[in-house]
């Protein structure tokens, strides 16, 4: 039997070719195609890899628009982002287009702690959908009208913390922050910062921040092949496995909690007793309801807490800008009463200090999308499975669109409700993108306006806050750039301030006040732990 051997020059020539084939393509990897929007100059495999940003890059991607126009692209390694810095585009795209735009990037990160679970996260599926509309059947405007008695209450101690220990200032919001939201969610609160379920929260969510940052762990979806590295080399393993856990006991325990409770007949109305009674009708599992009221704490408190930093720093930077609200809310409010919520329509200048410091340092400066389908805009392609980060920093810092975006201006609110500057078409814009765009709104703006506007009032009618000083007198500055460029959210980094009660009225008021948010406060601490119950018992019988 005669063996036919392959010709060698054919063998020769096919790979040959081959060769060929693939150092073209990899050559073309990176390259920007031609329909799509402009962008910085490309090399060849990273593409713009090689420029991304590290730190703050919701400002580098600013100063890319003033180049290269209010949407331009990126290209990484053989996939496409495109960037959005104007509401004009962030509007047709993201609201009128969201049944395309709804998607999110892929993240091998979110996928390994979570099972694709965390409805932030998550990307765009059935799944998906049904998180979505369970958070919208529960949390509705009635629910959150039955939710403010705690907010108040949460609020209120605030207050308190502040008038008794000013120097924990920074540890007293992220107190509240934590508390407000488990209180609404789980039904238990969290009195103190050393509460358990308080530092069980702050160490997950460091960790959980640590999987999310830009550059913080390996590029497993552009590079897949990271993923069959064995967990004993793959310390990004070991980080989403830590991470799980975390977030497991945390969120499951206090599930657990609240499932006892209503068994006890003991509800108080949370948010998730509610989730509880529908679960089988929506076609929740366990381990989606455990993600569900999880993931609406994680962003309930962060965004929350960095606001109310940020407005701190404000009103110390800007003393005269604190001086008008202060007055507004005398005349409105008085010395003899704290604030409350229906206080906030009669007070417009307020208002405009919310929307200013939250146009200045938006919490969520970039949001990334994805694509679910080809989209055509301006003549230029967006394919299906591209990134799309909206800039809300940078639609917001629209020299185009805002006089002196860098200038810190309640003013602008004042004259109009969108601090446009005149001639800007106000139809091209709209109210409240710092909350998000289409599907992938925010659910819990409302709850989250309402403890804006609760703490605001509250600390510009209690305090003033004051540059702090060293022991040599000099005073130390504070600066809205103070803040963490290398994590996912701008969080401002702590700092010092003097909080000084207004009046005399303030800790009679205060005091008052406080003692009487305990018949609240008393529904959601039916399951505390016992140094907590004795925390409590001791502070409430120094009133």
């Amino acid at each position: 039997m005669t063996i036919l051997w392959p010709d060698p020059k054919l063998v020769a020539a096919s790979i040959t070719l081959f060769l060929v084939w693939l150092v073209t393509k990899i050559l073309k990897s990176g390259r920007r195609e031609p329909y799509l929007p402009p962008g910085p100059p490309t090399i060849p495999v990273l593409g713009n890899l090689h420029l991304f940003p590290s730190k703050s890059p919701q400002v580098k991607f600013t100063e890319w628009s003033h180049e290269y126009g209010d949407i331009y692209s990126l290209k990484i390694s053989s996939g496409t982002a495109v960037v959005i810095n104007s509401m004009e585009v962030a509007k047709e795209l993201m609201d009128r287009r969201s049944a395309i735009t709804a998607d999110r990037p892929k993240h091998h990160m979110v996928n390994r702690v979570t099972d694709g679970l965390n409805l932030a996260h998550a990307q765009y599926s059935d799944t998906w959908r049904l998180l979505r509309k369970a958070v919208h059947t529960i949390l509705t405007p009635k629910a959150v009208e039955n939710h403010l008695p705690i907010q108040r209450a949460e609020a209120t101690q605030v207050l308190y913390d502040f008038l008794t220990t000013p120097e924990n200032f920074f540890k007293h919001i992220g107190r509240y922050s934590n508390s407000a939201i488990m209180s609404v969610l789980f039904g238990k609160r969290c009195p103190r910062y050393e509460t358990p379920e308080s530092t069980a929260f702050f160490e997950s969510m460091e960790v959980w921040n640590r999987c999310l940052s830009p550059g913080a762990v390996p590029p497993v979806d552009l590079l897949p092949f990271l993923d069959y590295i064995p967990s004993r080399w793959a310390w990004w393993k070991g980080l989403a496995l830590e991470t799980r856990e975390k977030q497991h006991k945390l969120y499951f325990g206090l599930l657990d909690e609240c499932e006892q409770r209503v068994a006890r007949g003991e509800e108080n109305g949370s948010y998730m007793e509610g989730v509880l009674v529908e679960q089988k009708e929506m076609g929740l599992t366990r381990e989606m309801v455990g993600y569900l009221g999880g993931v609406l704490l994680e962003a309930g408190s962060d965004t929350t807490s960095s606001f109310l930093k940020y407005l701190i720093i404000a009103l110390i930077a800007f003393p005269r800008v604190q001086r008008k609200a202060q007055e507004e809310i005398d005349r409105v409010v008085g010395h003899e009463r704290i604030p409350t919520l229906q206080d906030i329509e009669n007070l417009p200048y307020i208002r405009a200090l919310i929307k200013e410091v939250i146009r200045i340092r938006p919490v969520v400066p970039l949001v990334p999308h994805g694509t679910l389908a080809d989209m055509e805009y301006r003549g230029f392609m967006i394919p299906k499975g591209t990134m799309i980060f909206v800039n809300t920093y940078g639609i917001y810092h629209n020299p185009e669109h805002f006089d002196n975006p860098e200038t810190f201006d309640p003013e602008r609110y004042v004259l109009h409700e969108y601090g446009i500057k005149e001639g800007v078409d106000p139809n091209t814009f709209r109210d409240n993108i710092a909350f998000g765009y289409g599907r992938r709104s925010c659910p819990g703006i409302h709850l989250a306006e309402n403890s804006i506007n609760l703490n605001t009032m509250n600390f510009i009618w209690a305090f003033n806050f004051e540059l702090a000083k060293d022991n040599a007198g000099n005073e130390i500055k504070v600066d809205l750039d103070h803040y963490e460029k290398g994590g996912l959210l701008p969080n401002p980094l702590p700092f010092q301030c003097q909080i000084i009660p207004r009046n005399e009225s303030v800790p009679n008021v205060v005091k008052r006040e406080f003692k009487e948010a305990t018949e609240t406060f008393v529904k959601f601490e039916r399951d505390l732990a016992l140094d907590d119950k004795q925390w409590v018992d001791e502070q409430r019988g120094s009133l």
